[in-house]
């Protein structure tokens, strides 16, 4: 092993630069993972338009050390890759909207999860001060940023306060702003006051969790009341919920501090699930995997400018930015049980879905030719754009892991089936099957097709494909892929700067491994 001098020593990451354009994540996964295991992929501006430069984050500086080492000068695809340890910069302190959000996904800083909690609009007076004084000492104490957001909203009830800071600092600045407010109660004859913290809706379930257990340790360890308001309170342009937290002043920050550690850690952990994956999907826009994945949380402009594509959802009836024109047709196969946690009171999560993702979703009723205790599933109908198939699908997967419908800490595994014209089968399989097998190693699914050779009745085919949400999405793209670029044939002309080629799946870059 290679000794590691001065500030490079405690570096993890290192740079990858001199790739080709087309170059996506599992085509240097084979270099990396010898090393060690991959926390992240980052892709950063290259000085040269025509390559990538990536930042990979490795679990220890040894590993990236390792990998430095074996990696540099090696050539891919023809071309001599550049691989060096990345310089650590000392982090700045968080200035607030203005300050870059962690870069790009994958990296994460506790400092850029902020507190958002809602007031009385009659209390923002008392916790401002006079002049400003009394925010000014509560910022002074706490080391914490507090923004007001008075000028919101304006003739409303509450208004929504944002705190900056580590996780400590803003939990004390809330204990202050929450003394101040039952001070002003007392004087007002106003009796006991509550904290309010608003989330993003996709954080929600991990705070309630199975069955509610995760809510209801957080309300038995601090003395609290919580509740979650509804889903059908949120729309397209706030997609936050708020979370009530009644008991005294102590308590209520204790369970904030709990709550916060929960959704900054479930924020975290969205993020690095997506970081590796930003590479790997060919035809689909990068706002899509972003919108479901974390990126622009804070959806009333909290992170507006910050995040490196747009907010969690396109307005409701606004145009989807990149959004193909394609209709795709795919089924989801979901348990008997689920159905109700996917429909919702009356239809309303079902109509969340519908309206969120931009996609049409029909769920098939039972057949009645069938006894009832042997239908174990039911078939989910999504038809629409590669982008809304994404996001309903995503929604689909995340309400049945928030339902508890998986065993543990397992990712939800389902299975999807999509068409494929009858004459691309062979194709997809592979010489002796060396497709497929590759299709799965890269994706990490399931994928079953017909036998090779076997007789086709119909013009199209059913690929069945199983396994977790990125997983059978990774599948979908890339089997798509391979169609749309046998039915449409190649142009020699450059693609639009920004485009990745294709590569064809079927060119593996390393030995297929065995079928799964």
């Amino acid at each position: 092993m290679i000794a590691c001098v001065g500030r490079e020593k405690s570096t993890s990451k290192i740079i990858i630069s001199n790739l080709a354009s087309h170059v996506r994540f599992e085509d240097i996964q084979h270099l990396l993972t010898p090393h060690g295991k991959v926390i992240s992929c980052d892709k950063l501006t290259s000085k040269d338009p025509n390559t990538q430069t990536v930042q990979i984050t490795f679990e220890t500086p040894d590993q990236a050390q390792q990998a430095v080492s074996h990696i540099n000068d090696t050539e891919l695809e023809g071309r001599p890759i550049k691989a060096e340890l990345a310089v650590e910069k000392k982090p700045k302190r968080s200035r607030g909207p203005g300050a870059p959000f962690g870069g790009l996904p994958g990296q994460s800083r506790q400092t850029d999860f902020p507190l958002r909690i809602l007031v009385q609009s009659d209390m923002v007076g008392a916790i401002i001060g006079r002049q400003g004084s009394t925010i000014r000492q509560i910022t002074q104490q706490t080391r914490a940023r507090v923004d007001v957001h008075r000028k919101d909203n304006v003739g409303s009830l509450e208004k929504a306060i944002t705190i900056y800071g580590n996780p400590e600092n803003c939990t004390n600045a809330c204990k202050r702003i929450l003394e101040v407010m039952q001070q002003e109660a007392n004087n007002t004859n106003k009796g006991e006051i509550s904290l309010k913290i608003l989330a993003h809706n996709n954080l929600i379930g991990r705070i309630i969790g199975k069955g509610g257990n995760t809510i209801k340790r957080i309300m038995q360890e601090t003395d609290t009341k919580i509740t979650v308001s509804s889903i059908n309170d949120i729309n397209s342009f706030n997609l936050e919920r708020i979370i009530t937290v009644k008991g005294s002043i102590e308590n209520m920050s204790r369970a904030e501090a709990q709550i916060s550690a929960k959704l900054r850690q479930s924020y975290e952990n969205d993020l690095q699930a997506m970081a590796p994956q930003s590479m790997m999907f060919p035809g689909l826009h990068p706002m899509a995997m972003m919108a479901t994945a974390g990126i622009g949380y804070g959806s009333r402009g909290l992170y507006t400018g910050q995040a490196p594509y747009p907010g969690m959802y396109p307005a409701a009836g606004g145009p989807q930015v990149g959004a193909g024109d394609s209709q795709e047709t795919t089924y989801l196969y979901i348990p008997n049980n689920a159905v109700g946690a996917i429909i919702g009171t009356k239809g309303s999560h079902i109509r969340n879905i519908i309206r969120f993702s931009g996609a049409t979703v029909k769920i098939a009723p039972l057949d009645e030719s069938k006894p009832q205790d042997t239908q174990t599933e039911r078939r989910v109908t999504i038809v629409g754009s590669p982008e809304a198939q994404w996001k309903a699908q995503y929604l689909i997967f995340e309400k049945m892991r928030e339902e508890g419908f998986v065993a543990g800490a397992d990712d939800v595994r389902l299975t999807v089936e999509i068409m494929v014209p009858s004459s691309q089968v062979g194709r997809i399989i592979g010489k002796g099957g060396q497709n497929v097998r590759e299709l799965q190693r890269v994706t990490g699914s399931v994928i079953k097709l017909p036998e090779q050779g076997a007789s086709q009745q119909d013009d199209e085919t059913t690929v069945h494909i199983i396994g977790p949400f990125f997983s059978v999405q990774s599948a979908q793209r890339r089997i798509r892929a391979m169609v749309l670029q046998s039915i449409t044939p190649q142009q020699p002309t450059r693609p639009p700067r920004g485009q990745r080629t294709q590569k064809e799946p079927g060119q593996p870059s390393e030995a297929p491994s065995d079928a799964q």
